[in-house]
């Protein structure tokens, strides 16, 4: 498998590091500034963003996150598309496929997922094989370098799903081009674990990454409201970084249907975001999606999914902070940090155990 930022020129690796270090100076310099201009804490979210909005930092706040983000993606697309020929190439075969992969001739995308560029990526993480090698690249800038060897995606397997040392079945919802996934091989290796997802690009570079480290993974287009797999069949499912990329009534089928395909005594576990109680930090989050183009990204803060989960059948629904840095699951919190950062956290449920009843 070829590993792009090991063939860097002198100038591209110039690139990537620019725009690494403009990201790094935005979070930990402009964030903590804008911090102090704020001033006293805000009583609650309305009276921050209405505060926010009139500070002279805050355009500047908001222009350079989305200027770096377009940065990034040019930096990545240019150094993908100069390797176009041998990225998109034949895999090379070494012997008996471990997984499969399943795309859809006639597959059709759904319009809420086609309507915009997500993250300002141009064209979108759907529409050529080479975007899910931009999208790739790109990740790696966008975590800081604080998720290479995709660390972030294994403090969340071991941290926040549970232990099934017989576990016979995973999903992975929207696993993308398998870095929340293959982490799950590891922790559940007697398993067979499914990679869904809707982005054909993404599904082939999933694939050919497993094969390539020879992990037993089964990545299939599916939609996350329809997976296809039967009910009752699986020990964990879980997605990351998914649900605030749904509309709201996405969101809602997706989470019944996690709930659908768990066995009694099964768990789901979804990392994604949630307000953290600072008003202030809160404000620039929920307004996140405007600047990166995150269309989906309020309706997950306005959906009651521990009630929906509940509504399904499931038990012990729950939010739980998550810490990316060293910790993973974090009930305490997030702690007092001074940079800009997600608000990352767990949605967490179980389905029941089923006990049969006893005839006198």
């Amino acid at each position: 498998m070829i590993d792009i930022e090991k063939g860097l020129t002198l100038d591209e690796r110039a690139s990537v590091d620019f725009v690494l270090q403009l990201r790094k100076q935005w979070a930990g310099t402009v964030y903590p500034a804008l911090v102090e201009e704020f001033g006293d804490p805000a009583g609650s979210l309305p009276e921050a963003t209405s505060r926010l909005h009139e500070l002279p930092l805050y355009p500047w706040f908001s222009h350079l996150e989305r200027t770096q983000q377009k940065m990034l993606w040019r930096t990545a697309a240019d150094t993908v598309l100069r390797r176009a020929d041998e990225l998109v190439g034949p895999a090379e075969e070494s012997g008996e496929p471990k997984g499969s992969l399943e795309i859809g001739a006639d597959f059709a995308l759904p319009d809420w997922y086609t309507a915009y560029d997500i993250h300002v990526q141009p064209g979108g993480y759907f529409s050529h094989d080479l975007s899910a090698f931009v999208y790739e690249l790109g990740a790696r800038i966008v975590m800081l370098r604080d998720n290479d060897g995709y660390k972030f995606h294994r403090l969340f397997v071991e941290t926040a799903l549970p232990d099934r040392p017989q576990a016979s079945r995973i999903v992975d919802v929207g696993c993308g081009f398998g870095k929340s996934t293959r982490p799950l091989a590891g922790r559940y290796p007697n398993a067979e674990v499914i990679g869904l997802d809707l982005s054909a690009p993404g599904l082939r570079l999933a694939h050919r990454e497993a094969e390539d480290e020879g992990l037993a993974i089964h990545y299939r287009q599916r939609d996350a409201v329809d997976t296809g797999i039967e009910p009752g069949s699986c020990d964990v499912v879980t997605g990351t970084m998914v649900l605030h990329e749904m509309p709201a009534d996405v969101i809602e089928q997706t989470l019944a249907e996690a709930a659908r395909l768990l066995k009694p005594g099964g768990r789901l576990g979804f990392l994604e975001f949630t307000l953290t109680g600072d008003a202030l930090r809160d404000a620039t989050v929920v307004e996140h999606a405007e600047r990166n183009n995150e269309p989906y990204f309020h309706d997950l803060f306005h959906t009651d999914t521990v009630r929906i989960c509940r509504e399904n059948g499931l038990v012990d629904a729950t939010w739980v902070p998550f810490d990316e840095r060293i910790a993973g699951v974090a009930p305490q919190g997030w702690g007092d940090r001074r940079e800009w950062h997600f608000p990352w956290a767990v949605l967490t449920a179980a389905k029941p155990v089923q006990t049969q009843e006893v005839t006198p």
